[in-house]
């Protein structure tokens, strides 16, 4: 839980005596300021006691109007409310700003991407090997800044990632990937083992880094909802519905109550296929192909259901800037909130029959553990973390679309094992569920999209969405009254593919598939 004293008026003084300037309100839970570049430090030790770490951290090319880079930093505790945004300019000249590497995990990772992306330096950080782009880069090219020109010179010297070494009598390195047996996308796993115990894993990604945000600049604004729906393929609704709420906040936008409602039951249909998809392939690991078999055939029922009331199985098109699109006519909606409390109640059928199965629960319980100290220091979201004890949720804490109307009870489990990440996603099953028919049970005939103010060139604003996998991030920057300037995704893998190296310790070999599918976190999302 978040210290008492956390308020809206505390994040307020510790802004103010850090140096900040420009104190204003920028919603009802939070607040925006500037800082020096060089306070940033004292803000962060400032704002640790009170429970607040940074959770997001941006950076942009604004040289062509401040001649500086900016920094956005969004400072809150784990629930993300309340919250403060800082802005920080860092001279084109030094490209150097202070690390808070050594106080925030999840800042270590952002800094590590500005580093590649943008070329501007983290002092004092401990580790600056590249993890958005690999040794092949030339180097000094930065393909964020906006003087980045298009390169060829694209070389692998055949010089080995410097991984972490583990050494000693008995130990031995398995390397996994980056191609693997499955249709699936690529990432590299090392590990260190003693006999089948795993002592050591590292894990490489960034082998399908698509230039994602480079796309977003000077697209217009309409054209790229289709660009965050294929972020992760997994998440349409998720990314898309972060972007078009920071576009509309951008715009002062204000979006129907029907659209609002309709964006809940869209997520939460989302949620509900990827979670009985997961909870499928969490048995079939287990070797239990009766419950795999079962949930992916429930599975592709939710995609026909998604498909009949947006015309999409992945339920892209629907969610638009300024509202939601499509004849999702009340009627329609009613018969899609029954399918969907029918399948996943067969689903809740299916999961118990797998749970009772001696079998089965023994490989899921103590299998993969993360510990709540662990998951806290590692500053792990979403549906892992609920599984590590933290009660953070997104939809309860920080209300979006219609969630303040249907409300929502959230999942939390202690034991951060496979078994917990299973029950999580059984229960957010069960409530997506709810939420679709007290949605449709909601619903009124009126408008569902509203039309979008011309932007203001400059002025940015944050998109933050609760997805299934946990909170999408998107931070976009006005680039022309249409067009985008910057757009900066942060999506819930990006956070939590580090921990999946620390649930894995002292398991055996054979449990790491069972493990990564409990995560089961996308490569596509991290490597932008």
């Amino acid at each position: 839980m978040q210290p008492a004293t956390l308020t809206l008026d505390s994040l307020r003084h510790a802004a103010t005596r850090a140096g900040a300037a420009d104190v204003a309100s920028s919603s009802p839970s939070g607040i925006r300021c500037r800082l020096p570049a060089w306070e940033i430090p004292t803000l962060a030790d400032r704002l640790a006691p009170l429970g607040a770490r940074c959770q997001f951290l941006a950076a942009a090319d604004t040289r062509a109007t401040g001649g500086d880079f900016t920094l956005a930093y969004v400072f809150a505790p784990p629930q993300l409310a309340p919250s403060v945004t800082v802005l920080v300019a860092v001279p084109a000249g030094t490209a150097r700003f202070a690390s808070l590497a050594t106080r925030s995990f999840a800042a270590s990772r952002f800094e590590r991407e500005i580093h590649d992306l943008f070329g501007l330096v983290p002092q004092g950080h401990p580790d600056r090997r590249r993890l958005a782009l690999h040794q092949y880069w030339p180097e000094g090219y930065h393909p964020l800044r906006r003087d980045a020109v298009p390169r060829t010179d694209f070389v692998d010297t055949g010089e080995p990632f410097p991984f972490r070494r583990v050494e000693g009598e008995g130990i031995f390195e398995i390397t996994v990937g980056p191609v693997h047996a499955g249709i699936i996308e690529p990432g590299h796993f090392r590990f260190s083992v003693e006999g089948e115990t795993i002592v050591n894993l590292e894990t490489r990604l960034g082998f399908v880094h698509k230039g994602t945000e480079k796309l977003f600049e000077g697209l217009a604004f309409d054209r790229a909802p289709a660009l965050a729906e294929r972020i992760s393929g997994d998440t349409s609704v998720g990314h898309v519905l972060a972007y078009c709420q920071a576009l509309e906040t951008l715009a002062g936008c204000t979006v129907p109550a029907r659209a609002a409602r309709l964006r809940v039951v869209l997520l939460e249909l989302e949620r509900i296929y990827n979670h009985v998809g997961d909870v499928g392939m969490i048995v079939n690991d287990t070797g239990f192909a009766f419950g795999h078999a079962h949930c992916f055939r429930i599975r592709e029922e939710l995609l026909r259901l998604n498909e009949r009331l947006t015309g999409h199985r992945l339920l892209r098109g629907a969610v638009v800037p300024g509202g939601v699109t499509g004849p999702i006519t009340t009627a329609r909606l009613a018969e899609a909130a029954t399918r969907a409390e029918t399948l996943v109640a067969e689903f809740a059928g299916i999961a118990r029959l797998c749970l009772d199965n001696t079998t089965v629960l023994e490989r899921l319980q103590g299998t993969g553990r993360l510990t709540e100290q662990t998951a806290t220091e590692m500053q792990v979201v979403g549906l892992v973390g609920r599984a590590s004890g933290i009660d953070a949720d997104l939809r309860r804490d920080a209300p979006f679309a219609a969630y303040a109307e249907t409300g929502v009870n959230v999942s939390v489990y202690g034991t951060g094992d496979v078994w917990a990440r299973t029950m999580v996603r059984l229960d957010e099953a069960r409530e997506a569920a709810r939420l679709v028919r007290e949605a449709a049970r909601l619903d009124a005939p009126g408008a569902a999209r509203a039309q979008i103010p011309p932007l203001t060139p400059g002025a940015h604003a944050l998109g933050l969405v609760e997805a299934w996998r946990g909170p999408v991030w998107h931070w976009v920057v006005a680039g022309g009254p249409s067009t985008l300037g910057r757009v900066k995704v942060v999506d819930p893998s990006f956070r939590n593919w580090p921990a999946l190296e620390y649930a894995v310790l002292k398991n055996i070999v054979p449990d790491f598939p069972l493990c990564n599918k409990s995560f089961n976190l996308s490569y596509s999302g991290n490597d932008l």
